[in-house]
């Protein structure tokens, strides 16, 4: 490629991202451009529509809506997306790559369905694939497990990585709203989608997961792997009554590795007080990884937003570029070779928070301890909270000791068929 008058950029995409991407690059002096050590030009960008106002005034002629302009043009060594989605995204990036372009990218969608195929077309080609901004905005947590804890076998990685469900969880435990409410708020403030679905059932938090364990384990895994439950089913009163057990309620997202397999997950759990991942409130992300050499290490930051996302890609244009302009060959993510087996949630083994509506009569905790019992469930700790004369029903709310989920699925299916028990309010997992 000519890179006589500098290092040259396709951008895809100039939402809010995007609009920072291309702000960086066109600004003068460029702050990418310094640090690269060379003139890095934004040549190209890719829109849906040309005539829509913008925030970031553009030289003319570098909007496009063909695809083509920027994926056939020779002079342009690095692609730069940031529209999300895996259609047409992906078909993009093979193109992209098997034409020696580099690729940057925010888009943890194509990263979890195909980043696997991706990574080793890249690797064929002698081209990079850098994803930092896919997962936790700001937090450096995918160059970290392909580069800084590389050397580690990771015993486990839990993770609040997305900030929506977190703000909604924050305000729902704080300020005591329904989650209707909190979402609603949530929305009206940026953080929630017009259709909350990929955030509040889990969708966004799987994908991340998904490529975090494929960078953590050195294996392949899809979004299907993970277990996904979603956050609209909490109510208030779950959160009082974590409190009073010493809780918090976090959406987290797992990967735990042992006996030859892993195990996937991504659903709201009780987090002890005291535990660091209990205090990342509002539309923070963390992530901690546990390392036989590193120990714990913890990552925390502004997990989404235009700042912390355009700084992931900014930085990883800025290496990208650095590797271009020395012509050097870029090292990327190892190879996946390793085969683990991905472990079903039937076989999660901890302990249980289980809220029942019940009628307010003696014997009812007799007969629900019983159903338990005869699944091999054990009680540590019950209250009985919220007595309504005029329904005359009550709530009860169990803590378990250690047990099997497909266990306590199985007690939870005959307790609600037990005739005292006017429903099964909630059952939270609890990560000690």
């Amino acid at each position: 490629m000519n890179r006589g008058s500098g290092i040259n950029v396709g951008l895809m995409g100039l939402g809010v991202v995007g609009g920072g991407v291309a702000s960086a690059l066109l600004r003068d002096p460029s702050p990418v451009s310094a640090r690269v050590g060379c003139p890095v030009n934004l040549r190209r960008t890719l829109v849906r529509d040309i005539s829509r106002p913008r925030d970031v005034e553009l030289p003319p002629g570098i909007l496009t809506t063909n695809a083509e302009d920027i994926l056939d043009d020779p002079d342009i060594d690095i692609l730069v997306e940031v529209m999300g989605g895996s259609d047409p995204a992906t078909d993009y990036f093979r193109r992209a790559i098997s034409a020696g372009k580099h690729v940057v990218t925010a888009n943890k969608e194509v990263m979890a369905k195909d980043g696997a195929e991706l990574m080793s077309l890249a690797r064929a080609n002698r081209v990079s694939l850098l994803f930092e901004a896919s997962v936790g905005g700001g937090i450096p947590i995918v160059g970290c497990l392909m580069n800084e804890l590389a050397a580690n076998d990771v015993y486990s990685i839990r993770t609040i990585i997305n900030g929506t469900t977190n703000y909604i969880l924050t305000r729902m435990a704080h300020q005591r709203t329904a989650f209707a409410e909190a979402l609603a708020e949530a929305q009206g403030l940026g953080y929630a989608e017009a259709d909350p679905t990929n955030d509040v059932e889990g969708i966004d938090a799987a994908y991340k997961l998904t490529v975090l364990a494929t960078l953590a384990y050195g294996c392949r895994f899809r979004p299907e792997d993970v277990y996904r439950q979603g956050i609209s089913a909490l109510e208030p009163q779950d959160f009082r009554y974590a409190r009073e057990f010493g809780y918090s309620i976090k959406s987290l997202a797992i990967a735990d590795r042992d006996d030859g397999g892993v195990q996937l997950r991504v659903y709201p759990a009780l987090v002890p007080e005291e535990n660091m991942l209990a205090n990342v409130n509002g539309v923070y992300n963390a992530a901690e990884v546990d390392g036989d050499l590193c120990g714990r290490v913890l990552f925390h930051g502004m997990g989404a937003g235009r700042g912390p996302t355009t700084s992931a890609v900014l930085g990883d244009l800025i290496e990208t570029a650095r590797m271009v302009r020395d012509d050097a060959v870029p090292g990327g993510p190892r190879e996946l070779s390793r085969g683990l087996a991905v472990r079903p949630i039937d076989e999660l083994h901890t302990r249980y928070y289980i809220r029942l509506e019940v009628a307010d009569r003696a014997g009812v905790l007799a007969q629900i301890a019983k159903a338990l019992g005869d699944c091999d469930i054990s009680i540590a700790s019950v209250l009985q909270k919220d007595a309504h004369a005029e329904t005359q029903s009550a709530e009860i709310v169990i803590m378990t000791h250690p047990a099997r989920e497909s266990s306590v699925q199985q007690a939870l299916l005959e307790i609600s068929q037990l005739s005292p028990v006017r429903r099964v309010g909630n059952m939270i997992r609890i990560e000690e």
